[in-house]
This record gives structure tokens, sequence and C-alpha cells, in this order.
């Protein structure tokens, strides 16, 4: 028998707004979150700017020991409780339990170990003082370590699993939960990832010439997805989580219920047909979202917001272009269609959780939110679709169905549909 998956509580540590209020204004009001960054100019870096969450490290301790707190400053794994307990709570279930719960796992995402960590592991080793390391190193430095902090703090005791597929893993990630409660192994799952760009992981991206150069001096505008003056992307830090449960099982709580994940679809274009390790094969991208909507039962016709991938890159074009192609829809006919990241800049393995709770507050709250920076939109694009579906102001309109979709390093694919709950 088919289950229905909902979603039941939603938390989110983001650049332009931590806690969902916050950032449910940033959204609906175009508010940046980019800011210039002082040390990456002392860094030399090309781009010194970043999306950078105004998190305060000590407010941690509402959420976990002093003891745990020790060594999580400044890491994704910091973010990733913080988003992943909130999420928790605003489902309307406690943190205590003596027992482990087994109905529920989890499935939180990353893209690289902290090297903060890592660095401190290195300098001591090469010191020849590795008895100074303490106990908690490789805790703090393992890639699993944000699904082992927040599944010990909730005493999750269902399937708990760390994803990683650079920037599709946030989308993976409620995938791969939806799946699990699908399949009836689990009855709830929190999902999500999260990421910290740290000075070593943003001085790689900005080695590849990537990111935007050219505003250093105006932070605000900088992230211009879809945008003929678009000149690169700003990496972003933060994370983004959701409670996932069947039903039948949330009814039976009195839940909340937020929206419904219709399906999905993540696949590889195996770097073939034009795909390389840092570009996505057309192919591959349409047939995941084809494979999303015939999984969903959802028709292009019925999809009312496109929430992309859109990092402010040549690649924004292209993307479109796949979009249309899938939907067979283009001009005006073309969904409203929208990226976070000019607002927040791209935050890597983050992204895709951060934007699907945007999605899904565009569907509670019935908008659409504005594209910042669009004042002049790439005009290769709006010969493909219709400028007016490309909004600069938020819209007040009713939206049912949202298609959230993230393409990552490695021609690695993942789109979801999200559906106003009926």
């Amino acid at each position: 028998m088919s289950k229905r998956i909902v979603v039941t509580g939603l938390g989110v540590v983001s650049p332009n707004g931590i806690g969902i209020p916050a950032f449910l204004h940033a959204i609906q009001n175009g508010i940046s979150g980019i800011k210039f960054m002082p040390h990456y100019r002392e860094l030399n870096f090309s781009c010194q700017l970043a999306g950078m969450p105004a998190f305060e490290w000590e407010g941690l301790k509402n959420y976990i020991s002093d003891v745990t707190f020790h060594g999580l400053k400044g890491t994704n794994i910091g973010y990733g409780i913080a988003a992943a307990l909130d999420a928790w709570a605003d489902s309307g279930m406690g943190y205590e339990t003596d027992e482990p719960r087994w109905e529920t796992g989890c499935v939180f995402g990353n893209s690289i170990a902290d090297t903060e960590a890592m660095k401190n592991v290195i300098n001591r080793v090469d010191s020849k003082e590795v008895k100074k390391l303490g106990s908690r190193v490789v805790e703090q430095a393992m890639n699993s370590g944000v699904t082992s902090y927040i599944s010990g703090r909730l005493g999750l005791g269902n399937k708990v699993i760390t994803n990683s597929a650079a920037c599709a893993t946030g989308t993976q990630a409620i995938l791969m939960g939806y799946e699990y409660i699908k399949h009836g192994y689990a009855k709830r799952m929190l999902v999500g990832s999260a990421e910290h760009v740290d000075t070593y992981v943003y001085g790689s991206f900005d080695s590849m010439r990537v990111l935007s150069r050219k505003f250093n001096d105006y932070p605000e505008q900088a992230s211009r997805p879809m945008s003929s003056t678009a000149g690169g992307f700003i990496p972003g830090s933060g994370a983004g989580a959701l409670v996932l449960e069947d039903l039948d099982f949330a009814l039976q709580r009195n839940a909340r219920i937020y929206a419904e994940v219709l399906g999905g679809s993540s696949n590889s274009g195996g770097q073939r047909l034009g795909g390389t390790m840092t570009a996505a094969n057309s192919t591959g991208v349409i047939r995941c979202i084809d494979e999303a909507l015939a999984s969903s039962g959802v028709s292009p016709q019925q999809i009312d917001t496109i929430s992309g991938h859109l990092t402010a890159t040549n690649a924004d074009k292209q993307e479109i272009q796949n979009w249309t192609q899938a939907l067979n829809r283009k001009g005006d006919d073309f969904p409203l269609t929208n990226s976070l990241k000019s607002m927040i800049g791209h935050c890597l393995s983050a992204a895709g959780s951060i934007e699907s709770v945007a999605a899904i507050l565009q569907i509670e709250h019935q908008f659409v939110h504005p594209n910042i920076n669009l004042e002049d939109p790439n005009p290769e694009i709006t010969n493909m679709v219709g400028i007016d579906c490309l909004p600069v102001k938020m819209i007040k309109k009713e939206v049912n169905i949202v298609a959230k979709a993230n393409f990552g390093f490695g021609d690695v694919n993942s789109c979801i549909i999200l559906s106003k709950f009926n």
C-alpha cells in the first residue's frame, strides 16, 4: 500500500536568518545575507565575500552539554545540530528519551570534514605532540560527526547515515529519508545537510576562479543568478533540516503538517555526453527531473514554481534550457522560477536543504520569493522563458507544487517534488 510522507518540522541556520521566523521574513523581503570578510582580503583571495550566518556559538549550549560543546565552534556539526534540533522541536517533540527511538532515523549530509580539526591534527602530529590532541578530535573531524551528534542527542535508533553528493547533498538526503519511510523501514526521518566554509575550503574554490570577484565592495549585490552581470557564485555556510513522517504516524499525534513530499529522483550523468566533474550532463539532468515527476504522479503543467540550483555561473543558462526541455514549457508558460542563492550565496552541501525549507515555506504561506539582483536578466535566458517568470519582488499567489532540484560536482543530480498537503 502506497505510503504518504509529510513534513512536520523545519529548522534552518541561514546566512540571512537563523530560525524559521527570521528566515521567512528574510526570504519574503529579499534580504541578503552576503557579507564582506576582511580576513579574506588579508589572505589575498580574489573573492572576499561570504554568506556567513550570524551564529552565536555559545548558543549551542542550549542544545548540548558543555562537555559536548567543546571543539564544535565554527563547524558544520554545530550548524547541523542547531537546525536539526530546531526542526525536531518545531515538530512538537521533546529531546529527551530513555529508550532509543527505534522508529526514527537520520540522514544528514555534508561535503567536507572539519579541516580546522584536521589542521590541528597535522600540526600536533608533525610537532610530535599527538598526546595533546585529546580524545574528541576524531569525532569532530569525521564526516559522520554531524549525524552522530544529532542521533545521540535525540536517541534515534533507526538508520543513521551521513550522505555526501557535493551540491546535491541536501535534496538527496531528503529523498533518502522519504524512500526509507516509503518502503516501510522507518516511520520518521530527520533529514538535512550542513556546511561550514572555512578558509581552506573557500581558498580551494577561489583558486578555481568560479567565485564572483567584481562586487567585493558591494556584498549584497554580488550573488546574481540568471543575471547578465553574474560573475560566479558566493560561498555560503549553514544548515537546513526537515522532519519527515509517515502520514498516519503524524496524524496519530496530531502533528502540524507543512507539506507533502510526493516523490523525487537522484541520478548521475556519468560524466558522459558533455558531463564532467564540474559540469552537468544535460541528458542526466532532464532524466532526473522526468523521473521525479513520474514517481510523484505529477504532470509538468502542475508545477507552480521551480526552486532552481542556479548558482550565478555560466551553467544558469543551461539549467533553464534543461528545465524547458524536461517540462516542455517555455515562454510565458514557464513556471515561476527563483534562486535562493541570490540572497544567501551557494551553501554547497547545505544548499539543497536550506532551499527546500524555503520552498516549503512558500507552500505553507502561499508566496514566491524574489530573485534579488536580477534587474538585468540574461537575454539568453529570457529568450527561452518569459521575463515575468523570474520574479524580482515577492509574489503572493497560490502555490501547490514546487519542483526543487540541485546539481553537484561529480555530475550528480537530485530533484524532489513538494506539494501542499491535502
